[in-house]
């Protein structure tokens, strides 16, 4: 298997998400939403207070994480506006999302300011429904960041310094139940998640350097190194979903808003992708 670059000169590439036949992200230090297209990249939004995860509401409006403001912004004819203030329950900076079928956005925060030299602590997953009403929805998780969605109705969410994949069955009324691992790993730092059609997820690890396939309960199939670049997310996309597109850096925090060291790189696997986002 071979990298492809096609995209460099980011701050910090996060959130991709394929939609529209383009590849969709946030360049953090920029605070810029870009898509990504066979014509090049195309500014789409700025955000203040970074950006981060992505999703569409029902009416096609772009929905996007400011960071630092806590919130789940909306962009729509122009203009960007708060959906909700999740400061009320996220005890860190708000980050990586997935937006369900029904609108309702899923969004994890770090539970405290890692680049502020706190220490860690649990948080929860907060549900932002399309009204603009949040509840937290799971807690006593442990840096929850990227999250997908199975066809069956399973959201599975990384716990970054947990080390592990955790999944959860979605009820009709939107709660959760059913908490259990998914995959646990004992040097892997899960940080942003895709789905395929097989059930496996692709990890991007960005201390291990590399992205990886995991099956539920805990069997890697695959995995690529990237060395000496960190892979923090990661998404199937392309006209057939087989690409599978990285965010890669060759570090992270704010020391990075002054550097221009990240790149959308590009992997071709043989499942394609599935689920959500």
């Amino acid at each position: 298997m071979t990298m492809t670059t096609v995209l460099d000169g980011l701050t910090f590439p996060e959130g991709p998400r394929w939609h529209g036949g383009r590849l969709w992200f946030s360049d953090f230090y920029s605070e810029r939403v870009l898509a990504l297209g066979k014509s090049g990249a195309e500014t789409i939004v700025r955000v203040p207070g970074r950006p981060s995860g992505l999703g569409w509401a029902r009416d096609g409006s772009l929905l996007v994480i400011s960071m630092l403001e806590r919130s789940l912004m909306r962009h729509a004819d122009g203009m960007l506006s708060r959906v909700a203030d999740l400061s009320a329950f996220a005890t860190g900076p708000c980050n990586d999302m997935v937006v369900d079928g029904q609108g309702r956005a899923w969004v994890g925060n770090f539970g405290f300011d890692r680049h502020q030299g706190e220490a860690e602590r649990a948080t929860c997953l907060v549900r932002v429904d399309a009204d603009g009403s949040a509840r937290a929805v799971a807690d006593d998780l442990l840096f929850p960041n990227g999250t997908v969605i199975t066809p069956e109705g399973t959201l599975i969410v990384a716990e970054t310094f947990a080390r592990r994949l955790t999944a959860f069955r979605m009820t009709d009324d939107g709660s959760l139940a059913d908490r259990r691992v998914f995959a646990q790993f004992d040097d892997v730092y899960p940080d942003g998640i895709c789905l395929d059609q097989e059930g496996a997820i692709w990890v991007a690890d960005p201390r291990g350097k590399q992205v990886l396939r995991v099956f539920d309960g805990g069997c890697v199939t695959d995995s690529f190194d990237l060395t000496p670049r960190g892979a923090y997310a990661c998404m199937l996309g392309g006209d057939d979903r087989r690409t599978l597109y990285v965010c890669t850096n060759t570090g992270s925090g704010p020391d990075f808003a002054r550097k221009t060291d990240g790149r959308i790189e590009t992997l071709r696997v043989d499942v394609p992708g599935a689920g959500l986002p």
